[in-house]
């Protein structure tokens, strides 16, 4: 999996730069990798198996000795500790209710850390992404809410998340910031010039 290069990364620069000539809201982006290293995931995984196999082995066959079977256990557990903490196999063991409820919080702790918060008139809006969870999601402050419903998100997101389970994210990100972009220009039309926020993509890598 790769993050955006340099290049990317400045064109989605220069939409946001774009979309924020004809609105007075704030767009900020963030690329994460993965929202969490899930590294309990293995270990509850691998336990689970070395618990449950070689016991049910044990019982149906009957051929292990107490000083096999936990010599079995401990080299099942071992083994499938160290299997399960590919990359691509932990994101398969994780059920994707906790993965997107993981992505969920990193996107509201960024929303919080980039100071989308503080901009005047609670104009900030979040465009947050994380990879490995396939994650996407559109946080806006209240002066945005008070005049979008957020179920106007719900179309642009669906698209989005799509276009990063094909591996486009660049392009995601591009089409995502344009179509909000309309939105924004219609409803919170600019009334004067201002950036408070960088418009560089955030990535965590």
């Amino acid at each position: 999996m790769t993050l955006l290069s340099e290049y990317e990364q400045r064109q989605v620069a220069q939409a946001i730069a774009e979309v924020e000539r004809h609105t007075d809201a704030e767009l900020v982006t963030v690329l994460a990798r993965r929202a969490d290293d899930y590294a309990y995931i293995p270990l509850l995984w691998a336990s689970l198996v070395a618990l449950l196999v070689p016991g049910l082995l044990h019982y149906v066959v009957g051929w292990l000795s107490i000083n096999g079977l936990l010599l079995a256990q401990w080299s099942t557990f071992i083994v499938l500790c160290l299997v399960f903490r590919i990359p691509q196999l932990t994101t398969r063991l994780i059920p994707r209710a906790v993965r997107h409820w993981r992505a969920s919080n990193l996107a509201r702790r960024q929303f919080l850390e980039q100071n989308l918060h503080h901009t005047a008139g609670g104009t900030g809006v979040l465009i947050f992404v994380s990879e490995a969870e396939r994650y996407v999601e559109i946080l806006v402050d209240e002066g945005i809410a008070r005049r979008l419903d957020n179920q106007v998100w719900g179309e642009i997101v669906a698209r989005f998340t799509e276009q990063v389970h094909q591996g486009q994210t660049l392009q995601g990100f591009i089409t995502c910031i344009e179509a909000c972009g309309e939105l924004l220009g219609a409803h919170v039309p600019v009334t004067h010039a201002r950036n408070e926020l960088p418009n560089r993509l955030v990535i965590l890598d």
